[in-house]
């Protein structure tokens, strides 16, 4: 009881479930060499994410050189609301598409926090239903889009208290941190602050990130 408290006061708590949803409308951007693409975690504040998505995308263009990037928000409540990471699945997927569509030598990073990881599972296919602030898999990102996804990073993954994890052809792109204690991603986790320090795994995810470019 006294965790679910935690979460609760930390704004890290909520059911799954989904309402039918309109596919929200996503504006193709510049086509630069990378698009790094960010959903942040519930409530999270910062352009991309405070803890996870903004310290990420400094790390990358850090890492990453000799080519061009550029960043989008997925545009989604991060809320508690039923529909919440399902509202960012169906956004993630249609920007992605559309700059797929727009900027063929374009290639993605997929940056997903908390809910926001929720989010970036969907999208790879893989069900957040009955995880933390998760739901259903409303849009999946297609097989011709799926080689242009270099790298996956994912923080305080909500599956992961599950027991599942990215799987498939995204395995191998993938890096997923869960800290020791954190109760969103780890079974029987206690320490409600661990949920709150992936800022120090920024550079690592960026390493793994510039490997894969």
């Amino acid at each position: 009881m006294r965790i679910r408290l935690c979460l609760a006061a930390l704004s890290l708590v909520g059911g799954a479930g989904v309402a039918t949803l309109a596919t929200p409308t996503a504006s193709a951007a510049a086509c630069t060499d990378v698009d790094v693409v960010a959903a942040r975690g519930t409530f999270e504040p910062g352009t991309l994410g405070f803890i996870v998505g903004d310290p990420v995308y400094s790390a990358l263009q850090r890492k990453i050189s000799g080519k061009t990037l550029s960043s989008y928000k997925v545009n989604y409540p991060a809320d508690l609301s039923l529909t919440s990471a399902a509202q960012g699945n169906a956004d993630l997927v249609n920007h992605v598409n559309q700059q797929a569509a727009a900027c063929p030598n374009q290639r993605f990073i997929l940056v997903g926090y908390s809910q926001g990881a929720n989010v970036v599972d969907n999208s790879l296919g893989i069900s957040s239903e009955g995880a933390v602030v998760g739901s259903p898999i409303v849009a999946t990102l297609p097989a011709a889009v799926e080689p242009r996804v270099a790298a996956v990073l994912l923080f305080g993954n909500p599956i992961r208290a599950l027991g599942k994890s990215v799987t498939g052809v995204y395995q191998s792109r993938t890096i997923d941190f869960c800290a020791t204690g954190d109760p969103v991603c780890q079974s029987g986790g206690t320490d409600v602050g661990a949920h709150l320090g992936y800022t120090a795994n920024a550079d690592a995810a960026a390493a793994f990130a510039a490997g894969k470019v």
